[in-house]
């Protein structure tokens, strides 16, 4: 599996090809913003309709993940599901599946926005959590300093042989990593952004996903 191996407040981490993050020396799997049954709520207000597998697709990336890791603790960084009670409708199958992901491994559910609460499903839940120099929490905070978040699904905007490309990506600076999205189906903020502009640092990196993640410096304005 090709990895990108990095430091960060003294803890040496691995961006995967998915957008999970590896601790390997804590035995630690960290994922961000799953929307679990994200179709399903679009399809309950008359949005967008996606195909109904969303959860299926982001549950089998996260076994092969467990699976090529053997990370026997998993930290899912809030967003996990789409709403606060879509978790008590999932089909039986899904719960049956995130149930059997959790068989035997310290799982910590963060609160995100979209699932501000305890879910009906196993697992601890925290508003954030502290683990040796690191603080993992669903958004980034202006003061935070050895901070690993998601929330905002950042992307690179690219332009490569003349075609612009748009990948998801890890940011990482002095202060703060922030993950990208985990799920399938989900959109993604530009790096370009305002608001992730005034939260990276300059000299901020950018760690593409896919088959061989790449670091590169953070694409702005």
């Amino acid at each position: 599996m090709n990895i990108l191996a990095f430091a960060f407040h003294g803890a040496t981490l691995s961006a995967l090809p998915s957008g999970a993050l590896h601790w390997q020396d804590e035995g630690l799997l960290v994922v961000s913003d799953l929307h679990f049954g994200k179709s399903a709520r679009l399809s309950a207000v008359g949005g967008a309709q996606l195909p109904p597998y969303e959860t299926r697709d982001t549950l089998s990336k996260l076994e092969a993940d467990l699976d090529r890791t053997g990370a026997r603790r998993v930290i899912c960084l809030g967003d996990s599901f789409d709403t606060p009670d879509i978790a008590d409708t999932l089909p039986e199958t899904d719960r049956l599946r995130i149930s059997s992901l959790q068989a035997g491994r310290d799982w910590t559910w963060i609160e995100g926005n979209h699932d501000p609460g305890p879910v009906a499903l196993g697992g601890a839940h925290r508003a954030e959590v502290h683990l040796g120099p690191l603080t993992f929490r669903h958004i980034a905070t202006t003061g935070g300093i050895g901070e690993v978040s998601g929330h905002y699904h950042p992307k690179a905007r690219l332009t490569l042989r003349g075609r612009r490309l748009s990948r998801p990506c890890f940011l990482v600076d002095r202060r703060r990593l922030i993950l990208p999205a985990y799920g399938a189906y989900t959109g993604g903020l530009g790096t370009d952004s305002a608001v992730l502009d005034t939260l990276m640092e300059a000299g901020a990196t950018a760690i593409l996903t896919g088959p061989a993640p790449a670091a590169i410096p953070m694409p702005r304005r």
